[in-house]
């Protein structure tokens, strides 16, 4: 499989590793209260808009089914 530096595999391993970066840090930062409740809340949508980036990779990436 031809891995190139900028081929939707690498994006899909790059979106996921960003994604479980943010859910530990929101997991750190939940039990003992934010900083501030706006950060939490932008922190949960990026990482909402990760999960949407990454699933629309895998459809792209997945074979057409014949009609």
């Amino acid at each position: 499989m031809n891995l190139s530096l900028h081929s939707p595999h690498r994006q899909l391993i790059a979106l996921r590793i960003e994604h479980a970066d943010l859910d530990a840090l929101i997991d750190l930062c939940a039990p003992d209260g934010a900083p501030d409740e706006f950060t939490l809340r932008r922190l949960k949508k990026r990482r909402l808009a990760l999960r949407d980036a990454m699933h629309r990779l895998e459809r792209a990436l997945q074979p057409q089914e014949p009609a």
